[in-house]
């Protein structure tokens, strides 16, 4: 079996190539080294021979600068699915994110849910790349997948793992909402395993698969456990209103600095308004598959990581 995978330097991109290395498969892998994504070049020659192309390249987060997202997040899946469909690919798999649901959404919510923009970039240009996909395989270009994992967290990862214990030590980190908002983690080993199955897995041929933890923690609790890591008693927080005041004066001050900023109103909304959890019944149906490493677990592999990191 041959295997392309898109962004393959990022967290996700990584475990993934390591996963099918590890099963025999040969891996090939692009990223920012082997040109824009955003650009036809040679970084779609990559595809051919390969049985599969995993899209995993994407700008992801919530930062002030959202200049690029449309380009890199749609005209690049539009052009990765090219690649697959010229090289004739068997599957083409679209890692996109829960964050399509949007914020408002029913507890258990199933893929069969509209999907909602928000206003952020990268809500927005991945409800967009979702369509691209679809489109392409309703046309019978290349049969597609698209998987939509929850929040993904383990060592490596920058937003859920990194960046919170960063921001921590800094004494730079609060929870709107009184750490109430919803938060859905699927560790990054549960997650890969989805792909996997779901870049197999015949009735997975046209569907959009939600990979999370099937859980729903307060953001307060996920948090917290990196606040245990350093000594700390807890995270702080503060009111909606208060964080969003914050975030509009920290982007302020990075506009007229010319810096950028990921504490932007938009993440501060993410965390704060979700209320509902992801139903997985989807990826117990068609792939068997449910995450098998608890809360407890995960943390505690990100924690022997980020001490091995020094950042703990």
């Amino acid at each position: 079996m041959r295997v392309l995978v898109t962004g393959a330097e990022g967290f996700i991109g990584r475990a993934l190539c390591e996963r099918w290395h590890a099963a025999g498969a040969e891996v090939r892998g692009v990223d920012l080294a082997d040109g824009d994504i955003a650009e036809p070049g040679p970084w779609q020659a990559a595809a051919e021979g390969c049985d599969v192309v995993v899209h995993t390249a994407a700008l992801v987060g919530m930062p002030r600068d959202e200049s690029r997202f449309w380009a890199v997040n749609v005209r690049g899946t539009r052009l990765a699915l090219e690649a697959a469909r010229d090289a004739g690919a068997r599957r083409f798999v679209h890692v996109s994110s829960v964050v399509t649901f949007g914020l408002d959404f029913p507890d258990g919510v199933d893929e069969r849910y509209p999907v909602a923009c928000t206003g952020a970039a990268y809500t927005d240009t991945k409800v967009a790349a979702e369509q691209v996909v679809l489109m392409a395989h309703a046309a019978g270009e290349v049969e597609a997948t698209i998987v939509r994992p929850g929040d993904v967290y383990g060592p490596g990862s920058r937003p859920w793992t990194r960046l919170p214990v960063e921001l921590m030590r800094r004494r730079r980190f609060v929870l709107p909402a009184m750490g109430r908002g919803i938060h859905s983690p699927v560790y990054v080993d549960d997650l890969v395993e989805g792909i996997v199955r779901a870049a197999d897995a015949d009735a997975a041929a046209g569907r959009v698969i939600t990979l999370s933890g099937g859980v729903g923690v307060e953001t307060r609790e996920f948090f917290g456990h990196y606040a245990r890591m350093l000594g700390r008693r807890g995270v702080p927080c503060v009111p909606t209103a208060v964080a969003l005041a914050g975030a509009h004066a920290l982007n302020l001050a990075a506009r007229l600095r010319g810096a950028d900023n990921e504490v932007t109103p938009h993440a501060v909304r993410y965390l704060a308004l979700r209320r509902g959890t992801y139903g997985i019944g989807t990826a117990r149906a068609l792939l068997d598959w449910q995450p098998r490493v608890s809360l407890a677990e995960g943390m505690a592999r990100c924690e022997a990581w980020l001490r091995a990191e020094g950042l703990v």
